[in-house]
């Protein structure tokens, strides 16, 4: 035990003569290490966002999109292209035995004002049930109520960013808002809630900062099916009867069959596919498989930062084993076995390690907050930059994977036990005589 204990002395002794080159070959092991936790935990923080998003549609839930079709031409003598769900189709659908809700939508961009202010708004014609499957939150007043779709009521609720942009120090409850010139008295406002990124061509992002919604039979008396857009003196114009209707299932097992159901259906009501059928079950398994494979290769790619850091070792403790070729061969001649010589330059080698490994997982440790700081920098120094990007890439926060702590540190020292035996044996293998002569 004390002759072991003497040989981790001597080498970490060793070490200390030569403390710059000691650094420089501790970088390379605390960059590799370093970089596993951090990639890994960058990948788990994108899979996780991706995950969150997809799980808030609800894994019972079965979205149905309107769609323009990729071959719809628009004649010369209308500026309105008329494609879509159907209010009947709902009566056709809700016949599928495992249906037990569908939620319909009709959604649309329209100006908003009040007094001065101005804004682009995304309107939202819904019912009540709307805010439990957006899990939309209230924060002060209340949202649509059924009585409201029942009366056609001209109310609206705001969200937590159309109000402040509004009613910066007024109370918004009571308020009247005009959305094209037509009036609605704002009855409540919602909580912030977290931008959902798009997926694919098939459900769009949407930040939820601009949205009024409004009772979905108000929508259909005061604005109908048929909306102009007019941009850039430019006119269009759509003609829609629902956006979006989300169907609410009794179990996770139901999914696949009634997925399969509504686009069987859809295909008999529609000739063209103004549509598309969106199954976030589906999309979550996906999800959780690409984390695998994302992970997997973060994984690769820190290792190979790791292998790089390991032949840094090796590089140096060949050099080194050059340098102490005259105390080889007198340790050799005063009596030191192979094994022995072994040892210590093998002791040497899984210091370093050690020492890099260790100092890289405190550094791999800090990325939340390090991220957290440049998102900051960035936002300050380059706001245009950091606004194009998705907002799925914005709200990123790494989450450090707990097994990759423990994982990364073992592959430190074993690759500098790898890195590490070839210096050591070729150090050993010297000939006394020879060694001694070495000037």
């Amino acid at each position: 035990m004390l002759f072991q204990l003497r040989v981790w002395r001597l080498g970490v002794k060793s070490l200390a003569l030569h403390p710059m080159r000691s650094m420089l070959t501790v970088l390379g092991i605390f960059i590799g290490v370093a970089s596993v936790v951090w990639l890994l935990a960058i990948g788990e923080g994108i899979s996780r966002e991706a995950q969150r998003q997809i799980e808030e549609l609800g894994a019972t839930n079965i979205i149905l999109r309107s769609m323009l079709p990729v071959d719809d031409s628009i004649s010369n003598t209308t500026f309105y292209a008329e494609y879509g769900i159907l209010r009947k189709d709902v009566d056709a659908l809700m016949q599928i035995p495992t249906v037990k809700n569908a939620i319909r939508i009709r959604e649309t961009k329209r100006e908003a004002h009040y007094g001065p202010v101005t804004i682009d708004s995304h309107l939202v014609a819904c019912t009540p049930e709307y805010a439990e499957v957006m899990r939309l939150k209230i924060d002060l007043g209340r949202f649509i109520s059924d009585l409201d779709v029942d009366q056609r009521s001209n109310v609206c609720v705001l969200a937590a960013a159309a109000a402040r942009r509004f009613f910066p120090v007024e109370d918004p409850l009571g308020k009247v808002i005009r959305v094209r010139e037509l009036p609605y008295v704002v009855v409540g406002v919602v909580k912030e809630r977290m931008p959902t990124a798009g997926i694919g061509s098939s459900l769009a992002a949407q930040d939820f900062a601009s949205d009024v919604y409004i009772p979905l039979t108000t929508f259909w008396q005061r604005i109908g099916d048929r909306v102009l857009f007019m941009r850039a003196g430019q006119r269009s114009g759509e003609v829609i009867q629902l956006s979006q209707i989300t169907f609410q299932v009794g179990t996770i097992e139901q999914v696949p069959a009634t997925a399969a159901a509504i686009k069987r259906t859809m295909a008999k009501l529609h000739k063209s596919e103004d549509y598309v059928v969106v199954v976030p079950l589906e999309l979550l398994e996906q999800a959780r498989t690409t984390r695998l494979m994302f992970m997997v290769f973060m994984g690769l790619i820190a290792a190979v930062t790791l292998i790089v850091g390991g032949i840094g070792i090796m590089n140096i403790m060949l050099a080194t084993v050059t340098e102490r070729t005259h105390e080889i061969g007198i340790r050799r001649a005063l009596g030191a076995r192979q094994i022995d010589i072994t040892r210590q330059f093998l002791a040497e080698t899984i210091v370093l390690s050690i020492v890099g490994g260790a100092t890289g997982i405190l550094g791999g440790l800090t990325c939340p907050w390090v991220m957290q700081w440049l998102r900051g920098f960035l936002e300050q120094s380059m706001p245009a930059a950091m606004n194009n990007l998705p907002q799925g890439v914005k709200n990123v926060t790494p989450q450090i994977v707990p097994w990759s702590i423990p994982v990364a540190f073992a592959i430190s020292v074993a690759i500098g036990i790898a890195f590490g035996i070839y210096p050591a044996v070729r150090a050993a293998k010297m000939d006394p005589i020879e060694a001694l002569r070495h000037d």
